[in-house]
């Protein structure tokens, strides 16, 4: 133990005395779940519209006040038209048009059914679809309450219940596919140079001489990463909680053990990367590579694995990612325990010692 202590110590002194290490560990983590965490949203906030009020009546200025009060519109209240309408569409400077009628309110209550024109951008067509939605549901709303003040026969009202994001944020969607993304790319890329970097520098030889077993000296790369990852870990729940307004639903306890399982399964996929790599260079490359992009397109946090091929649908049950978004909506935003995760967490656990052995596996070959 005393010798594994010497050599872990010796590789806490590589990380320190690097501040480019020291920055990809301790800042890039924190900087892409901020920006992550605010810029990846399905959510769509203040978008410019107008709204061209010809009825000026009592039902058309209290559905307005009813858009003007949504956090979802920021609302020009000019008289447009229909010209000055194109213009700012063309200029960018408006998302919708909102286009009341002259007799909106009469057509309301005296036919029971009033006309509202919408006109939306769709050049981005995900941003039209989901801001009609946000004025179908005001709309909704405001009609649900007109309803409510008079007796109509057959009437069928759809009660919807969001569960575990009422308010539909981006944040619950994206914080823990980002997590994810973090934590591997991370700890992949930081181990994967560990055992290079010896051979790059020249000291492979001593460590090839020591008395120390290659299981030891794998174990020695990757116990200083863990410490600092466990620590990169509690910055990012407390960015996820305290910035980005993610409470943690589930048990602390059982999240931090399923982000320790990844983490380790992270060294170990690093390490082996770095046994079987020969410059700093290749390893990172492989480990960018090898963890970005399928973690970003194959975890499900990003596009649905239900929507992807069969053959994508496979090749995802292979991505740690995937697992670990599964364990951490179950933990954190649902509040769930052991018992709805624990395959995922075997899945995770079996990957680590996979990577473990083969990276002792080919330690070992270059020991020869």
């Amino acid at each position: 133990m005393k010798q594994l202590g010497s050599f872990v110590r010796k590789e806490f002194y590589h990380v320190f005395r690097d501040w480019k290490t020291l920055l990809m560990l301790f800042g890039l983590p924190i900087v892409q779940i901020a920006l992550f965490g605010f810029a990846l949203t399905n959510e769509i906030k203040n978008a410019n519209i107008v709204i061209v009020d010809n009825a000026h009546d009592n039902a058309s200025r209290q559905l307005i006040d009813k858009i003007e009060g949504s956090r979802f519109f920021s609302v020009r209240k000019k008289l447009f038209s229909p010209q000055q309408i194109d213009a700012a569409f063309k200029e960018g400077t408006i998302k919708m048009a909102i286009v009341f009628p002259v007799n909106f309110n009469e057509d309301l209550l005296h036919l029971n059914k009033a006309n509202l024109q919408v006109i939306a951008d769709a050049s981005d067509p995900n941003t039209a679809m989901t801001l009609n939605n946000y004025l179908s549901s005001i709309v909704s709303d405001y009609q649900q309450s007109l309803a409510n003040a008079q007796a109509q026969p057959y009437q069928i009202v759809p009660e919807v219940r969001m569960l575990y994001n009422p308010d539909l944020k981006g944040a619950p969607n994206f914080v823990p596919g980002v997590m994810a993304m973090v934590l591997l790319l991370v700890c992949v890329m930081m181990t994967s140079v560990s055992i290079v970097r010896e051979k790059e520098m020249g000291t492979m030889e001593i460590l090839l001489v020591s008395p120390v077993k290659p299981l030891m000296i794998i174990f020695s790369k990757a116990i200083p990463y863990l410490i600092l990852s466990i620590v990169n870990l509690c910055a990012i729940l407390l960015l996820s909680v305290y910035v980005l307004d993610l409470p943690i639903k589930g048990s602390i306890a059982l999240l931090f053990g399923a982000s320790i399982l990844l983490i380790l399964t992270a060294l170990a996929l690093g390490l082996l990367i770095s046994t079987v790599t020969s410059s700093q260079q290749s390893a990172m490359f492989a480990s960018m590579l090898g963890m970005m992009l399928p973690t970003m397109l194959l975890s499900g946090y990003m596009f649905p694995i239900e929507n992807m091929p069969f053959v994508l649908q496979l090749l995802s049950n292979i991505i740690p990612a995937r697992w670990y978004y599964i364990i951490v909506k179950a933990v954190m935003l649902k509040g769930l325990g052991f018992s709805s995760i624990w395959k995922e967490m075997l899945i995770l656990f079996g990957m680590t010692l996979f990577f473990t052995a083969l990276s002792l596996r080919n330690f070992k070959t270059r020991l020869e």
